[in-house]
């Protein structure tokens, strides 16, 4: 039997709000909302690593030239 897991704070907000009956319309704007601030979180975490990491652009040509793929075996 797998143990019943918690809900974390942010689930149990969501399902406070969620509680409601909402417009289909409503809802998507809430989910556009809830992407839009992940992807900014995403990008200002990508910023902070570009910076540490003192990348750039010539960083990011090598990458999409470097050829990554684990050779089959015959």
């Amino acid at each position: 039997m797998v143990p019943a897991q918690k809900l974390t704070n942010l689930q149990l907000e969501l399902v406070k709000l969620f509680s409601y009956k909402i417009a289909d319309s409503q809802l998507i704007e809430i989910k556009l909302l809830l992407g839009n601030y992940f992807a900014e979180k995403a990008s200002e975490e990508m910023d902070k690593l570009w910076d540490e990491n003192n990348w750039t652009e010539d960083t990011m040509k090598e990458w999409a030239n470097e050829h990554l793929r684990t050779p089959y075996e015959s």
